[in-house]
């Protein structure tokens, strides 16, 4: 018998090419959906090699776990919210059961611009050596008690003060936490606060005691202002809110408009800073170099006016 040669295969045939370059033979593949690729399609993985639309795809599933604002999006939006609603529960009822409206703690805790000696007769404005052994001492921001531009914003009285507070930051808190991101949404209460607290030392009254978490809570409704317009939202109703609070603010005797003026325009500065914020990978240190250098001038404020009123 005989037998005839079989033909050579044709060059390349059987052999797996390149997806996006077929005159490339390769044997490498996409360690995610199994496609061959070539050396320059190949990008580095956390095992083997990956495709440019797989790369494309893990970014794009990558920057879902971020907000449109840059912050890494909560799984529970309601969380810091009610870790703050708790704080200033657990701050209230310690007030009540040590005194109420005369306890310690208000003392303590209650901002006041300059510290007064509190006799049976009233304040006096005398020295602290002095006061002792006459009367009471309630520190003020000047003479030391330089917590008072924060612990006065988690400080209440009133059972509806509190309540109204905290019925405002149950509602509106979440809905930032969601857009702004958990670590942004923080920054933008405290700082707030804090800015409620500057204007209240520089324009309320030295020996007057102003508590509560309106300052920050109006910063929440300015940002939310701010918010709603960057996304084009049908601002009417909140306008409306917005516009019956400040009625309510000047309307009612003993509420501190300073606070609310404060809070007001230190939530819609840092709400401002974050959502116009540039697009980019230095977004973030944008936002944090803006929210230091806006923490930084409110301190310089306050020490300011204590270098004003030493």
């Amino acid at each position: 018998m005989s037998q005839t040669p079989s033909p050579e295969p044709a060059p390349g045939v059987g052999v797996p090419v390149c997806y996006r370059h077929p005159d490339r033979e390769t044997y490498i593949r996409c360690q995610r959906c199994g496609r061959p690729i070539c050396p320059d399609c190949m990008h580095d993985a956390s095992v083997g090699f990956q495709c440019p639309e797989c790369i494309s795809a893990g970014a794009r599933q990558t920057r879902q776990n971020r907000t449109a604002y840059g912050g890494l999006r909560p799984t529970d939006a309601t969380r810091t919210s009610i870790a703050l609603i708790a704080l200033n529960v657990g701050v209230w009822l310690a007030i009540a059961l040590t005194g109420g409206s005369g306890s310690r703690l208000v003392d303590l805790l209650a901002l006041r611009t300059n510290g007064v000696c509190l006799t049976g007769d009233g304040g006096f404005d005398v020295p602290r050596a002095v006061c002792e052994g006459n009367g009471t001492w309630l520190p003020g921001f000047v003479d030391g008690a330089l917590w008072q531009v924060l612990s006065s914003g988690f400080t209440h009285v009133q059972l509806m003060h509190l309540g109204f507070n905290m019925l405002a930051l149950y509602i509106i808190g979440p809905q930032l936490e969601a857009v702004l991101g958990r670590a942004r949404f923080l920054a933008l209460y405290l700082t707030s606060l804090l800015a409620g607290s500057v204007v209240v030392l520089w324009f309320a009254g030295q020996y007057g005691a102003t508590v509560g978490a309106s300052g920050a809570i109006y910063g929440l409704f300015a940002a939310l202002l701010v918010v709603a317009r960057k996304v084009g939202a049908d601002m009417r109703q909140l306008v409306i809110l917005v516009g019956i609070n400040v009625v309510i603010t000047f309307a009612v005797p003993n509420i501190s408009w300073q606070g609310h003026l404060g809070g007001f325009l230190g939530g819609a500065l840092v709400a401002a800073l974050l959502v116009h914020a540039p697009r980019g990978p230095r977004r973030s240190a944008f936002q944090l170099v803006g929210l230091v250098l806006v923490t930084l001038s409110l301190l310089a404020a306050a020490v300011l006016r204590i270098a004003a009123l030493s």
